[in-house]
C-alpha cells in the first residue's frame, strides 16, 4: 500500500512538472535583444511577472501592455517572441500558456545585466627577468587573466588586475577577460610586443614611479610609528617623577596640619585682670587643662644717652 502511494505521487508530480514546464535561466545585457525559446502560432498568451503582456489568437499578435509596443516583437513564421533594447527593470520570469496546437505551459526567468567594459592593458615594468602587465576597465567587473586555456589570475569584482610574466613564458598566449554572467569581452595580449624595450620607454611616468610612491609611504609611516613612540617615552620620563614629588609634597603638608594644634585665645581689657585668671568662655570648650600667660609690652625709645652706654 505505501509503495502504491509513493508511485501514486510520483506519477501526479511527473503530470504537474509537465504541464507547468521547465523553468529556465536566461541573460541579457543592457541595450541587447534576447529571443525567448519557446515559440507560440496558434492561440495562447505571454505573461511577465503574472501579468498578460501580449496574445495570439488565430496568427495574429496583440501587445496587451503599452509599454511593450516596439519592444516585443512576434515572429508570425516561428512563433517567436524577441524582447529588444533590454533594461534591468526587464528581468524577471516571462511565462508562455498556450491553448491550441501544441497546448503547453513553461516559464523562464530573465536577468538583465549591465554591458561589460572593454579591457585594456598596459605594461607597469619591464626587468630582465620578468614583466608586469596591469588588465583594466572603466568599472568594477569580472577580471581574468588566461594563458592558454588555464586561468592564472581572477578577481571577481575589479577594475583592475595584475600579471607577471617570466622571460621563458613571453612566447605563450596571454588573454585579459572582462565577464559577466551575460557576456566576455576579451583582449589578447602580444607579450613580447608589451614587453620589449619600446614598450618600456613608452611606460607613462606615474606608473614608473609608482614602486617609489608606495616604498616611500612605508618608510614614512614607519618613522611617524617611531617618532610618536619616541615622543611617548620622553614625555614619560619627564612628567612622571614630577607627578611623584607633586603628591609626596602634598602628603606631607596634609601631614604636618594634621600634627597642629590650635587653643583660644582670650583678651582682656582690663589690665587689672591680667594678674588674675582670666574670664570663662562663653562656649561648652573645656579649659581647664590650659594656662594663660600675660606680659606687657613696653614701647622704649633709644635717646642718645642710652646710645654711648651701648658704645
Amino acid at each position: 500500500m505505501e509503495t502504491r502511494m509513493i508511485v501514486i505521487s510520483l506519477c501526479l508530480g511527473t503530470i504537474l512538472s509537465a504541464a507547468e514546464g521547465v523553468k529556465e535561466n536566461l541573460t541579457g545585457v543592457v541595450g541587447g535583444s534576447i529571443r525567448l525559446p519557446d515559440s507560440m502560432l496558434d492561440k495562447g498568451f505571454l505573461l511577465y511577472d503574472g501579468n498578460n503582456i501580449a496574445s495570439v489568437k488565430n496568427r495574429e499578435f496583440e501587445i496587451e501592455e503599452d509599454i511593450y509596443l516596439n519592444k516585443l516583437l512576434w515572429d508570425k513564421e516561428t512563433g517567436l517572441f524577441t524582447i529588444t533594447d533590454l533594461q534591468r527593470n526587464d528581468s524577471g520570469v516571462y511565462k508562455f500558456d498556450s491553448k491550441k496546437g501544441r497546448v503547453f505551459t513553461s516559464s523562464y526567468k530573465l536577468t538583465v545585466y549591465d554591458s561589460v567594459p572593454s579591457p585594456a592593458v598596459n605594461t607597469l615594468s619591464v626587468s630582465s627577468d620578468s614583466c608586469s602587465l596591469l588588465c583594466s576597465v572603466h568599472k568594477e567587473t569580472t577580471l581574468l587573466w588566461f594563458k592558454g586555456e588555464r586561468i592564472l589570475n581572477r578577481s571577481l569584482s575589479a577594475s583592475s588586475l595584475p600579471l607577471t610574466v617570466n622571460t621563458e613564458d613571453f612566447s605563450s598566449s596571454y588573454r585579459c577577460v572582462a565577464a559577466s554572467p551575460a557576456e566576455n569581452k576579451t583582449l589578447t595580449v602580444n607579450i613580447n610586443a608589451s614587453c620589449s624595450e619600446e614598450a618600456t620607454r613608452q611606460i607613462p611616468a606615474e606608473n614608473k614611479i609608482r614602486h617609489y610612491y608606495w616604498l616611500i609611504g612605508l618608510l614614512t609611516c614607519i618613522g611617524s610609528l617611531g617618532f610618536v613612540a619616541l615622543a611617548v617615552c620622553v614625555i614619560k620620563k619627564r612628567c612622571l617623577p614630577g607627578t611623584k614629588r607633586t603628591i609626596s609634597q602634598t602628603q606631607d603638608s596634609v601631614r604636618s596640619e594634621s600634627e597642629v594644634q590650635y587653643t583660644q585665645i582670650h583678651v582682656c581689657s582690663d589690665r587689672k585682670s591680667q594678674e588674675g585668671n582670666g574670664p570663662d568662655s562663653s562656649g561648652s570648650v573645656d579649659n581647664s587643662s590650659l594656662t594663660t600667660v600675660y606680659d606687657q609690652l613696653q614701647a622704649h625709645r633709644i635717646g642718645p644717652t642710652d646710645a654711648a652706654v651701648s658704645v
